[in-house]
């Protein structure tokens, strides 16, 4: 393949210019930017998972036992509980005809602006325990608490029962909890109350070590006098007859705002009130009742910044969850898609063309023009030229010399073959090799082919079949990778027949067939030329032609039996410069060409059609199609491990089936589909870096060299390749 380090810029107006990029094969900050976008990715769904209790989960509770270490006068005293310097307790209770409200467990996007007004409409503050997680999800509402004159309590971040977690853990648990309270409203608070706990005579020797330790940091633990127990939703009456305290006492009364189905709470908490005004009852916060200063004191300096970036952080990620979830679904939509219209149509297109009966015309036996640009092919240009040699097709063979330093037009002139002759020129690239070749050119109808490809003795007279249908002005052939027995050739040999055997099979029967492969198409050269030639608009000349035909009013097709034997590349590294080639080229086509979206006739058809095809399946759905893998090692880890894998199975299994489907169209071998598994996942993530590293080239105006791959010259024309069935050629 001729490949150009020092071409020139294309001409002004140009979609871009191509010219030398630095000496890096994948330019490190473009790399470094699709790895940081993926790494974000996975931050942020790793943040989701913790504000959802899908990542450090833990649902053990504490069932209560014996408390022959904990004083008498904290398991006999009031709801409050505070420590002195020393780490001594101090009991606090509620003065008579005093209620404190209390709320855990949210706030909730449902319930707590309930709670709120009706707090609201009947002057009344209270105490809401706010789960961080939750508080960081709805800012809003913590403000909105504020505002009101409640006051706010830590109740843990992710509502654990902190009697069986570490010190580390306790710690994080308050303190993350702050952080949230710092970014929502821009507060922090001394008060707690621990997740599960309930009255202080439920307090044990195997809790009591976590009250002595959160106060010694300075919080005011928080229990219950009275339980409305609205958490079992026994009825609207009830949970006033539990909230209601006995013979005149004041209490502290537990209700939730959060955690399941309120409405009986919100009904009941308005007739409570009032019951309880008209008893002569007053009401009041926790910390109000104690008779000190507020436990709510302002969040500053470094504090208040953090958690303003914390709650920033959850809102991203509460807005970007959602949509890659809906991406996720759009892309499993269209591969599920794509597989099933690849299928129904390629078997449709089989059918049609291999039917004894089925023909293009009349048998074209007229002569054909080969061209096969070269630029250093040392390593595989006698294989080339002898395969052309071998020819069953009258041919000549023009072997345009784009400047090479090896050799590589001293061999074909060696060779000495009648029909063959060396064109030389300055290296200026390959669509100006492929012009020169059309220009010395003695026959209308063309060959395209690489320099480090052969064919079959057939592959030329399947190729021009299809000219036959004067409609025909150009023929895809079916290209295949030679030298497939290492890992890599393995992947890169189930992506070629799947690719040439749907792919191309459902764009001929669509009439929107987006590329005729370099390494093996035909054209008639009247229909070449109207569309232009080969231009060096782009990096992906052959898209780029093929487009232009359509657009030209020419029908392209795809020829099965034409194979042709290529070599791929042989390393990660060549495979990634030349799929950042063919996707950066594809997108600077199709930008080219983006005039067909609104034009009518062929051309409106192919922007219609094609080009929509193009960008969902090329495009889009390879750029975001990591998150099935992302979604899935997030399922196995932190969600369900057995339906995770099973929905990344059953997405595997399609793709076995259709490639399956593929290699028996093709007669491969099915060993190579062992590879499959892993070529998926590697693919996927090199793809989605690919397509990341080409749209910011894109965007960012960036220059990019035609690069020379390594070539070995291992590939020949394999022995007992699948002969066509009879009549495929006609």
């Amino acid at each position: 393949m001729t490949r150009n380090p020092n071409r020139k810029h294309a001409a002004p107006g140009a979609i871009t210019r191509v010219a030398s990029a630095g000496r890096h094969a994948v330019p490190r900050p473009r790399v470094v930017m699709a790895l940081l976008s993926l790494g974000v990715l996975v931050c942020v769904m790793l943040l989701d998972g913790y504000l959802h209790s899908e990542i450090g989960n833990d649902s053990r509770v504490h069932e209560s036992g014996s408390s022959s270490k904990v004083p008498d006068k904290v398991t006999n005293g009031g709801p409050l509980l505070s420590f002195d310097s020393k780490g001594r307790p101090t009991s606090h209770s509620i003065a008579k005809k005093t209620i404190a409200l209390t709320f855990d467990d949210g706030p909730s996007a449902q319930w707590t602006a309930k709670v709120l007004k009706v707090l609201r409409d009947n002057d009344v503050p209270a105490t809401f325990f706010v789960v961080g997680q939750m508080a960081a999800r709805y800012p809003a509402l913590i403000r909105d608490i504020v505002a009101s004159g409640s006051e706010i309590g830590v109740h843990t971040f992710s509502h654990v029962d902190l009697s069986y977690q570490s010190r580390a853990r306790t710690d994080r648990e308050l303190s993350q909890t702050q952080l949230a309270l710092s970014g929502a409203a821009g507060i922090t608070t001394s008060l707690f109350r621990a997740p599960y706990s309930s009255e202080t005579d439920a307090i044990d020797n195997f809790n009591w070590p976590v009250y002595q330790y959160v106060g010694s940091k300075g919080y005011i633990s928080a229990f219950v006098d009275t339980d409305s127990e609205d958490w079992t939703k026994p009825g609207v009456a009830k949970i006033i007859s539990n909230a209601t305290p006995k013979n005149g006492k004041g209490a502290a009364v537990l209700f939730h705002d959060a955690g399941g189905d309120r409405s009986q709470t919100v009904e009941a908490l308005g007739t409570y009130i009032k019951k309880m005004k008209a008893k002569g009852y007053t009401f009041t916060t926790l910390t109000k009742s104690l008779g000190v200063k507020s436990t709510n004191q302002k969040a500053t300096g470094s504090q208040l910044w953090e958690g303003r970036a914390f709650i920033w952080s959850v809102a991203l990620t509460e807005w970007v969850m959602p949509g890659l979830a809906w991406l996720l679904l759009v892309v499993g939509v269209a591969v599920m898609g794509r597989f099933a219209m690849m299928v129904i149509l390629a078997r449709r297109h089989y059918r049609i063309r291999n039917k004894r009966r089925f023909s293009w015309g009349d048998t074209v036996t007229e002569p054909v023009s080969v061209i096969v640009p070269a630029y250093n092919e040392k390593e595989c240009i006698a294989n080339t030229v002898r395969s052309l040699a071998a020819s069953t097709h009258p041919i000549e063979i023009i072997v345009v010399d784009d400047g090479s330093t090896d050799g590589t037009a001293e061999i074909v002139e060696a060779m000495g073959l009648p029909n063959a002759r060396v064109v030389r020129q300055e290296n200026a690239g390959k669509p100006a090799a492929l012009n020169r070749g059309v220009a010395h050119a003695r026959y209308d109808l063309i060959v395209m082919m690489d320099g480090d490809t052969v064919f079959e003795p057939d592959t030329v007279r399947h190729l021009v079949q299809p000219f036959a249908d004067p409609g025909v002005g150009a023929v895809a052939g079916n290209a295949k990778v030679g030298n497939r027995n290492t890992v890599i050739g393995a992947w890169q040999h189930i992506e070629y027949v799947i690719g040439f055997n749907l792919d191309r099979r459902m764009y001929d029967l669509l009439g929107c067939m987006p590329t005729i492969p370099g390494a093996v198409g035909g054209f008639r050269r009247e229909a070449l030329l109207q569309a232009g030639g080969m231009s060096e608009d782009t990096l992906a000349e052959d898209t780029d032609v093929t487009i232009a035909l359509h657009r030209a009013g020419r029908r392209v097709v795809y020829q099965e039996h034409a194979r042709a034997w290529t070599e791929a590349p042989g390393s990660l590294g060549q495979l990634w410069r030349q799929r950042y080639r063919w996707s950066y080229g594809t997108m600077q086509a199709l930008w080219k060409h983006r005039r067909s979206l609104v034009d009518r006739g062929p051309s409106g058809r192919f922007g219609r059609v094609g080009m929509p095809l193009v960008v969902i399946f090329q495009i889009i759905t390879p750029a975001f199609a990591p998150l099935i893998d992302l979604f899935t090692m997030y399922g196995v880890v932190f969600v369900d491990p057995v339906k995770s894998l099973l929905a990344w199975a059953a997405v595997l299994v399609l793709q076995l089936v259709c490639a399956a489907y593929a290699f028996r169209l093709d007669r491969e071998k099915y060993r190579y589909l062992l590879m499959m598994p892993l070529q998926q996942i590697v693919y996927r993530q090199m793809m989605y870096l690919v397509l990341i590293h080409s749209c910011v080239t894109a965007l960012t105006g960036g220059r990019l060299r035609w690069q020379k791959l390594k070539r070995t010259g291992e590939v020949g024309t394999p022995q007992g390749t699948p002969q066509a069935p009879a009549g495929a050629a006609r």
